[in-house]
């Protein structure tokens, strides 16, 4: 079972998931960081998911964190409406996501552990940019997100990596780590699977950021861990017929098994907000270049069907 916004939803439910979006951030920290990150028109958002479920969507992985601007009535409000399964995050962003006073920077690491299984197993706190997680809805979260830059390797307690992996270990729910390079990737794949998480339960984002190198990719993906692409359509890391490359050389090495996709969306991406691809784009735009480069219908169905069943169907 996956376990949406809505409750516990049975893995053949998924027919067409985009396994990396954020659907609602709101007004604040983030966006000072990058007007692009304020997701807050829930009108636009909404709309956006009606053409994402024309063309078959089903399922979106919404992975922004608490405390981070996530959004939890609107993610629940827009899956009831929209009827679509929205995975949402516990967890932790970067932390210039986070103002320097967040609470965040201060819980222990069993403080930090027991709020990410409560939002797993009980329901996600509200409002916890601005306060103290306490308030909550009986609404959960899906999977425990977590971002790594050179600041986090550079720690040397980790509490808040310990903190998602106790978590993981606890309710078997997937850990999907943001990444800025692929040495990282690699770093935090090995750090969870000598915790003792399941290779099955990590996810590794922004693998495709840089199309070239697919010799980390490689080592990576040898550990059994899932490699996300998502960055489709985003031009100013590389063509999508240099992804479509990237793609086929990773199938090639035989990991099709272990791809992922999606758009990281932004206000700079969305159709709805006035962005220049929209959550139609994978399928009415990738997929026919993945088709007429060679890569079967079979894999297609693999990376935007069973193995996101696979990846986040783990309750």
């Amino acid at each position: 079972m996956l376990q949406s916004v809505l409750g516990k939803v049975k893995s053949e439910k998924v027919k067409f998931c985009h396994s990396h979006e954020h659907l609602f951030i709101k007004k604040g920290q983030p966006s000072k960081v990058n007007p692009a990150l304020r997701l807050d028109d829930y009108a636009a958002t909404t709309k956006e998911l009606s053409l994402f479920k024309k063309i078959g969507g089903t399922t979106i992985i919404d992975a922004q964190p608490l405390g981070a601007g996530r959004d939890e009535m609107n993610l629940v409000r827009a899956g009831r409406e929209k009827n679509i399964d929205i995975i949402s995050s516990t967890g932790f962003h970067k932390f210039s996501f986070y103002p320097k006073n967040h609470w965040l920077f201060y819980y222990s690491q069993k403080d930090l552990t027991n709020i990410f299984i409560h939002e797993l197993t009980e329901g996600m706190f509200l409002d916890a940019e601005n306060e103290e997680p306490d308030r909550f809805i009986g609404n959960k979260a899906g999977q425990v997100k977590v971002a790594i830059d050179e600041e986090r390797l550079l720690d040397s307690k980790k509490r808040w990596f310990y903190a998602a992996g106790d978590a993981s270990l606890q309710t078997n729910a997937p850990i999907m780590c943001h990444t800025e390079t692929k040495q990282q990737g690699l770093y935090i794949a090995n750090f969870f699977i000598n915790l003792g998480v399941k290779p099955e339960n990590i996810i590794i984002c922004h693998l495709d950021r840089n199309s070239n190198d697919v010799n980390i990719q490689k080592e990576i993906a040898k550990l059994g861990v899932y490699l996300e692409y998502d960055t489709i359509g985003r031009f100013k890391y590389h063509s999508d017929e240099e992804e479509v490359k990237l793609i086929k050389k990773i199938i090639n090495l035989g990991f099709e098994n272990q791809l992922l996709f999606g758009l990281d969306s932004t206000r700079e991406r969305l159709l709805s907000y006035g962005g220049k691809i929209g959550l139609q784009y994978i399928f009415k735009t990738f997929i026919p270049l993945l088709k007429k480069s060679g890569i079967s219908d079979e894999i297609i169905l693999k990376v935007m069907k069973e193995n996101p069943r696979a990846a986040f169907s783990k309750f």
